[in-house]
């Protein structure tokens, strides 16, 4: 692990398939984000392949509108091992899809019929300079991650 890329791992008590389903589900992405700045995906469609890309509404309260929207690009799909993506917009000038920079990826591996190890990162090894000066990174403490699988076991844990 590098200073560019943070990540946590937490044991759920659920199987793999379970798990993998609730994170290829946008729909659920508020919930396990946990900070109110994920909101609900624009088409509650699931993730189905590498290539896919999924929209949701995000809030952040420095960003100049409040509300915007993130397109994200998925970048690996090994159901129900890997998931994996990276945020972007659409750009205002051109239309076209523009990244930051930063991923987010989740490992899973099964440890039995009902116990899943995940491993959730964060990777901004990516981002331009400009992109570090205006929104630092990470743009959350690194407790953050450990929340968010928190929050995943609770989904998925009967």
């Amino acid at each position: 692990m590098t200073h560019e890329c943070i990540s946590a791992t937490a044991r759920v008590e659920a199987s793999a398939a379970s798990v993998f389903a609730v994170l290829a589900d946008p729909s659920q992405h508020r919930a396990i984000d946990g900070t109110g700045r994920v909101r609900d995906p624009v088409e509650p469609v699931p993730i189905t392949a590498a290539g896919q890309i999924f929209r949701v509404g995000m809030f952040h309260e420095r960003h100049p509108d409040g509300t915007y929207e993130m397109a994200n690009l998925v970048l690996d799909l090994v159901p129900p091992h890997v998931i994996s993506w990276k945020p972007g917009h659409r750009s205002a000038g051109t239309g076209d899809l523009e990244f930051g920079g930063w991923t987010w990826r989740y490992d899973l591996s099964a440890l039995g019929p009902s116990l899943t190890e995940v491993t959730l990162t964060y990777d901004w090894s990516a981002t331009t300079r400009e992109a570090r000066r205006v929104q630092g990174f990470p743009p959350f403490p690194p407790t953050h991650l450990a929340d968010s699988l928190t929050h995943l076991a609770a989904l998925v844990t009967p």
